[in-house]
């Protein structure tokens, strides 16, 4: 690991000037994929500003809207009582996510922030156009379970790793970033990028700007809602595929829905189509199944991962049943 050179603030202010004079630093807050990234070779950061100190860890529910700090960790927002009463799918999301010791040291913002897990970006030896633009894709024709269906480019088959920002995007949560500039808003779905020609960008935040808090307006969506995550082992491992859903039903008709997957796409994969065909629909598994099929258009496998063309659809279906048995 090379020589780098650490420093520490606990004005927000500060950490933004910080960051806007050197274009070789970065923040570091949990560190739980930054510091591995390190050790990789994967990146090599000159100059790192620890910002674990600034005071970006509210949790409160103001004018109907959850505001959340990006320094929250993983854990204690999981165990927020406003979380678990109005937002439980968000609960769900970030207790699928990594071991309980992961979680209480990762952040809110830092998973946001979070790169693939994809084994040719971590290998240094291997092609990767994420980690070296040009170099090409090894998983295009290579070692590729783990890998997209949906929005992938010629440049890279990689998949977004959180649980969390499967959640955050089916809740319609916005993200609050400021700079030296001021602060502006943006939606969460646009937040994370397709890979396109451009597989390094993960996210369209932009030089010298720092996440302070995430935005989800109250819903009614707390009812009948699941978390799915579909992988390996029960625990510490990513996602093959999972489904975030969350039903709000009236006399069995589905009067608003709202779907996500993870582990199938560069960025948390928003089911739009399907949440507007289940929409006034009786909450049948007939309808589920058809919600399912329209799901999986434009979707394409690469060999090894051609299992997820199935599994993704069953999936779907399975959370919009466990969340539809729910009281």
């Amino acid at each position: 690991m090379i020589n780098f050179q650490y420093l520490r603030t606990s004005v927000v202010k500060t950490a933004l000037n910080l960051l806007a004079k050197d274009p070789k630093a970065t923040f570091i807050a949990g560190g739980t994929n930054l510091v591995d990234l390190m050790k990789r070779g994967v990146t090599a950061p000159e100059k790192l500003i620890d910002i674990n100190h600034l005071p970006l860890k509210q949790i409160e529910l103001k004018n109907n809207v959850l505001r959340i700090g990006a320094l929250t960790s993983n854990s204690a927002l999981a165990e927020n009582a406003i979380v678990k009463e109005k937002f439980p799918l968000l609960m769900l999301a970030l207790q699928s996510g990594a071991s309980a010791q992961l979680r209480n040291v990762a952040t809110v913002g830092g998973n946001m922030m979070q790169r693939t897990r994809c084994g040719y970006f971590y290998d240094t030896t291997m092609p990767c156009n994420k980690r070296q633009p040009g170099s090409g894709c090894g998983a295009i024709g290579g070692y590729n379970r783990m890998h997209a269906i949906f929005g992938t480019s010629e440049a890279c088959i990689a998949v977004h790793p959180s649980d969390m920002c499967v959640g955050l995007v089916a809740l319609e949560a916005q993200v609050v970033i400021a700079s030296t500039k001021g602060e502006r808003k943006i939606n969460f779905i646009d937040f994370h990028r397709l890979a396109g020609t451009t597989p390094e960008k993960d996210n369209n935040l932009q030089k010298g700007e720092l996440i302070v808090r995430l935005e989800i307006p109250l819903n009614n969506l707390n009812k009948n809602f699941h978390y799915l995550k579909v992988r390996d082992r029960s625990s510490y491992a990513f996602a093959l595929v999972s489904v975030a859903a969350a039903l709000e039903l009236k006399d069995g008709v589905i009067s608003n829905v709202r779907l996500a997957m993870g582990g199938v796409a560069h960025k948390p994969w928003r089911l739009t189509a399907s949440e507007n065909f289940l929409k006034g629909k009786q909450a049948t598994i007939a309808n589920f199944e058809a919600a399912a099929k329209l799901a999986m258009n434009g979707a394409k496998g690469f060999g090894e991962n051609d299992f997820k063309l199935k599994l993704a659809p069953n999936t779907i279906i399975e959370a919009l049943t466990v969340a539809k048995a729910k009281a």
